[in-house]
C-alpha cells in the first residue's frame, strides 16, 4: 500500500515535523498491517481510502479546511485500528483510542490534537450526530457508506455480513436491522450541511431497502 504510505508521512510531516523518519514509517506500516488482517470484510483499506475521499468533499464543501482534513485523516487512520468482530460493544473502539494516544505521543503529536483523534475515534462507537467542525465532518465521512450507489452499498452489506459469518442468520438479521433503524428515525442522518444535501436521499433508500430485505426474507 505505498500510496496509504506516502499519504501517511505527507501528513505526519504536517502535523508532527519533528518525528523521526522510521517512527512515522514504522507506525504508518503497522497500521497498514491491521487494516489489511484478512478477518476483516467491510472494516479494510477500501474503507479508509473511501473516508478520506469523502473527508476531501467535506473540505471542498467548506465543512473543515485544510489541517482538519489532515487531522481527519489520522482520526480514520484509528478510528477501526482495532477491529474484531466478536469483541463487546465499545471494546474496539476505547482500544482503537488507546493506541491512537501511544502512537501520536510517540510521534510528536501537539496534545490538542492527540486528545481530538482520541475523543472522535471513541464517538465511533455510537455514530451520535455531531455538531461542527471536524467532530460533525468525521461523522459524516464514516458513515458516507450509507448513500454509496447501489452496486457498491451491495458490496457493503454482503462484506459485513462475512465480518459476521459466525452469527446465525436470524440473529444477525434482527441485530443488523437494529442498528439500522434509528438513522432512519433521526431528522438526518448526516450532521453537516454538505452531506445532507449530497448523500442524505440516496442513503435514506439504501437503509430503507435493507431493512425490508433483513425483514422480510
Amino acid at each position: 500500500m505505498p500510496a496509504l504510505i506516502s499519504w501517511w508521512k505527507l501528513d505526519l510531516a504536517e502535523l508532527a515535523p519533528g518525528a523521526h523518519h522510521d517512527a512515522v514509517l514504522a507506525i504508518g506500516t503497522d497500521l497498514v498491517r491491521r487494516w489489511t488482517e484478512p478477518h476483516r470484510g467491510y472494516h479494510d483499506t477500501r474503507h479508509l481510502v473511501e473516508v478520506f475521499w469523502a473527508l476531501e468533499d467535506l473540505e471542498a464543501g467548506g465543512e473543515i479546511d485544510s489541517r482538519l482534513g489532515v487531522l481527519g485523516r489520522l482520526v480514520g487512520w484509528f478510528h477501526d485500528a482495532v477491529y474484531d468482530p466478536s469483541a463487546a460493544a465499545g471494546a474496539n473502539e476505547a482500544d482503537s483510542a488507546d493506541l491512537a494516544v501511544r502512537d501520536l505521543r510517540a510521534l510528536g503529536l501537539a496534545d490538542k490534537d492527540v486528545e481530538l483523534v482520541r475523543d472522535l475515534v471513541l464517538a465511533t462507537t455510537t455514530h451520535d450526530l455531531r455538531e461542527g467542525g471536524l467532530a460533525a465532518a468525521f461523522h459524516d465521512a464514516d458513515l458516507w457508506i450509507l448513500s454509496a450507489p447501489a452496486e457498491r452499498y451491495a458490496e457493503y452489506t454482503a462484506a459485513v455480513r462475512a465480518e459476521y459469518a459466525a452469527v446465525p442468520d436470524d440473529a444477525f438479521r434482527s441485530g443488523r436491522a437494529a442498528i439500522l433503524r434509528p438513522f432512519l428515525d433521526r431528522e438526518s442522518i448526516y450532521a453537516t450541511s454538505t452531506a445532507r444535501e449530497g448523500w442524505e436521499d440516496r442513503a435514506r433508500a439504501n437503509l430503507v431497502q435493507e431493512i425490508a430485505d433483513l425483514t422480510t426474507a
